[in-house]
């Protein structure tokens, strides 16, 4: 075990993990009593009993508000289609500023394209990586409409601020909670704090359909114009838009019932799959903490962290070994650990060429914001140096399995300084 086995030695880690697995026989059994009525979908595109879905929709719309005490629950096909929903129902038009993170998964910085909106990126906190509150203050001017806020890795933000900061100037706080179920802050459940949340469905998340999402509000305005963009807006304006029109050209971004139906499964296991992945988590960040240069995930006060990501931060200074090769060495091991998440989204071609929606650069000819190299220094340094990160939704992680990532991490930080020739 002395040595590495990036440098010949024998992994750790010898066979696969297991890919983590919350499907099980009551999704099963509630897709067959759905197949069995042949009603795969209960929509219709316009105005009538059925224009908000079928009954297994119906159902689970109403546990998962009930689960999460929001008012009103909105199924979507995916996160992203709620996160474009929550741009139309908020109102966002051509030129408007939208503020987001730009350390997430690029559809939190896509939605307000959808709409003309600029999307206008501030800098995130070093300890948690979600926005900083006080950037988000500096970078909100006239033309901002709303706050589009990441829970990142299962971290809620400072989201009492950043409503209490909303409501001051009169934009829209929307939560891109797809990785956050559960988490809380101050005893409300993320996702609920906003005047929209967005929670994923997506395979490899806490609480999954295959694909799908689910938008909460409190707002009876906000939860009537997201039925409407869901569905196919434009044929129903008369009966539900009250004048107003904007942004109520529709999609197609329904649930069906097949999904509905495993979703209100995993609803009723959410609570033990997610205290699942946090007691994982948890261990983690117990055992690893203790290597000096690896900072655990930080929780913000008065909040639970429920893990998507187990995102610890790197200080190659302490351990004298660069983080790429430190985490190729563990990959050597075995261990299933990746870094640096996603390059800050402004980098992206779609930004540093100007080039979104139609071919002469639209909605960019509406603003002089750069997106240049340098723009949130902090982002940048999270995902060029620091940001070391395990997948806790992705893998089963059994008790001998989080072992063998402990030992794994010990050997290659006992033997870090072999790796010293391969860093020059």
């Amino acid at each position: 075990m002395d040595t590495l086995a990036l440098l010949g030695g024998k992994p750790v880690i010898e066979a696969p993990f297991k890919p983590y697995r919350s499907i099980g026989e009551e999704e099963r059994l509630a897709v067959d009593a759905v197949m069995r009525t042949g009603h795969l979908s209960g929509y219709v595109g316009a105005w009538c009993d059925a224009f908000d879905g079928g009954p297994v929709v119906r159902d689970f719309e109403t546990r998962f508000a009930a689960k999460f005490k929001s008012r009103h629950a909105i199924a979507v096909n995916s996160n992203t289609s709620g996160l474009i929903a929550a741009m139309g129902a908020a109102g966002v038009s051509p030129g408007d500023e939208v503020i987001v993170p730009p350390t997430t998964m690029s559809a939190s910085a896509m939605a307000p394209l959808i709409y003309g909106g600029i999307p206008v990126f501030v800098d995130i906190e070093p300890d948690t990586f979600c926005l900083d509150v006080t950037k988000v203050r500096e970078a909100i001017t006239p033309r901002t409409r709303a706050i589009l806020v990441v829970n990142i890795f299962g971290q809620p933000a400072a989201l009492v601020e950043l409503r209490e900061l909303a409501d001051e100037h009169g934009i829209v706080l929307v939560e891109d909670n797809a990785q956050g179920p559960l988490a809380t802050q101050a005893g409300r459940y993320a996702g609920t704090i906003g005047h929209i949340g967005v929670f994923s469905l997506n395979y490899h998340k806490h609480i999954h359909t295959g694909e799908g999402g689910v938008c909460c509000t409190d707002d009876e305005r906000l939860a009537r114009r997201l039925r409407m963009i869901r569905n196919h807006a434009e044929n129903v304006t008369d009966e539900l838009a009250d004048g107003d029109l904007v942004n109520l050209v529709g999609f197609n971004f329904r649930l069906t019932e097949l999904q509905a139906a495993v979703g209100i499964a995993q609803l009723a296991k959410v609570d033990r799959v997610v205290d699942g992945r946090e007691a994982i988590a948890n261990r983690f960040s117990l055992e690893l903490g203790g290597f000096p240069g690896v900072v655990p995930p930080q929780v913000r006060d008065d909040c639970r962290h429920v893990y998507y990501v187990w995102a610890s931060r790197y200080d190659e200074r302490v351990t004298g070994v660069p983080r790429d090769l430190f985490a190729k060495a563990l990959a050597a091991e075995g261990v299933p650990v990746s870094v640096g998440y996603v390059a800050p989204l402004y980098l992206l071609p779609i930004f540093q060429k100007r080039i979104a929606i139609g071919r002469e650069g639209f909605p960019f000819t509406l603003t002089n914001r750069s997106y240049r190299k340098g723009l949130c220094p902090v982002a940048e340094r999270m995902h060029e140096k620091e940001i070391l990160e395990l997948h806790v939704c992705s893998w089963a992680f059994e008790p001998t399995e989080m072992q063998s990532v402990i030992d794994a991490f010990e050997k290659v930080y006992a033997h870090r300084y072999a790796l010293t020739a391969l860093a020059q």
